[in-house]
């Protein structure tokens, strides 16, 4: 299931259950050259919980990047990278 934001040409690629898990996932596509950009309550990292979604962090990509961006993240680390998404991140939840 692909999940656009018609008015802006993003999609949403990655839901990740709090900031830092999602500034993983936004480094290792930037790294890539994917633009990213992420989507959240700003309650949640002022308060620095993970509640009832209030930790909630979409990432969204440009609609033209989301394959490359889902094929990236869902592909294993290689030989010498210590990149990996963390287990409690979920594909479009």
């Amino acid at each position: 299931m692909q999940q656009t934001k018609e008015s802006t040409g993003l999609t949403v690629v990655y839901v990740a259950h709090g900031m830092l898990r999602a500034m993983v996932i936004r480094g290792a596509l930037e790294s890539a050259g994917i633009p990213v950009m992420l989507k959240y309550e700003s309650l949640g990292p002022t308060l620095g919980i993970t509640v009832d979604g209030l930790g909630r962090v979409e990432i969204l990509v440009p609609s033209e990047w989301a394959e490359e961006a889902r094929q990236l993240l869902s592909a294993p680390p290689r030989k010498g990278e210590i990149f990996s998404v963390p287990p409690d991140v979920s594909p479009e939840s």
